[in-house]
């Protein structure tokens, strides 16, 4: 199964609640943190909710 690598990219100040929250369920804390997750549409979703914020990358 594909992995994604997430980056945050820009910071969670000023931001919905939610997305605040968003970030913090797929494991970012601060700037330029780097989790790898399985690509799985619940995690798709995720990603898209704070789109603004992270980069996505697909990785082996």
């Amino acid at each position: 199964m594909a992995r994604l690598k997430v980056i945050q990219k820009r910071s969670a100040i000023g931001t919905k609640p939610n997305q605040r929250e968003t970030l913090r369920s797929l494991g970012l804390k601060r700037i330029n943190d780097v989790v790898i997750k399985e690509d799985r549409p619940e995690i798709r979703g995720m990603i898209h909710t704070v789109t603004h914020l992270v980069a996505v990358e697909e990785v082996e």
